[in-house]
């Protein structure tokens, strides 16, 4: 399958087969795209929740309007963003180019005080919107990605952010739940699979200059 393709035949799966398991090379993929996808000043302010345990899905299909996606998905991947980031997340990353670069403090210094300077002295809540935007970007990312390797997903808002939190435990993780993204196959009686996609023609989407 060429790009396009992949995109025409993927949509947001309804009913998935739970008896269709992905494999670890599939997960691994998932979980590397999600890694690389790129990110605000690439700080990175997300991570990935991975569950597989159909007791914790049940608990989480609960609070999350009890969509059977959630259920029936292979895995469940939730996207989080950190709740707090300041001066000490951004140094890292900083140390981490460092590292990886081999790029000298001179060079670092001007962009990381200025970025340590930024997120210890804006709004908390512009913050948290800033990570969310970012948890899109990898949401996105890793619809393609799926769509490229055939499998299947359904991204969700729909769930109740502070009970994936509560069940998850993720405060003691300084995360806070974004994004829910089942994946897994699609069930052969899901009759959403063949419906034709409704999009908006190219000539009202798209602008020439």
């Amino acid at each position: 399958m060429n790009v396009i393709s992949s995109l025409k035949w993927r949509y947001a799966t309804k009913k998935f087969n739970d008896s269709k398991i992905l494999s670890e090379d599939k997960l691994d993929i998932l979980k590397e795209a999600f890694n690389l996808t790129a990110t605000s000043y690439g700080l990175q302010p997300v991570r990935l929740v991975v569950i597989s345990n159909k007791t914790l899905q049940q608990r989480l299909k609960e609070a999350a309007m009890n969509q059977s996606q959630v259920l029936d998905a292979s895995h469940v991947l939730v996207i989080c963003v950190e709740r707090k980031v300041e001066a000490p997340f951004v140094t890292n990353y900083f140390d981490r180019v460092k590292e990886v670069r081999e790029t000298p403090d001179a060079i670092l210094k001007p962009f990381r005080e200025m970025l340590e300077q930024k997120f210890d002295k804006q709004p908390k809540a512009d913050t948290r919107e800033w990570a969310i935007r970012q948890a899109y970007l990898t949401l996105g990312n890793l619809l393609t990605v799926c769509a490229l390797e055939k499998i299947d997903a359904c991204p969700m808002e729909g769930f109740e952010p502070e009970k994936f939190d509560e069940i998850l435990e993720l405060k003691k993780h300084n995360l806070a739940s974004a994004l829910v993204l089942p994946v897994g196959y699609r069930a052969t009686d899901d009759m959403f699979a063949d419906f034709k996609k409704v999009r908006r023609p190219q000539k009202e989407t798209i602008i020439h200059l």
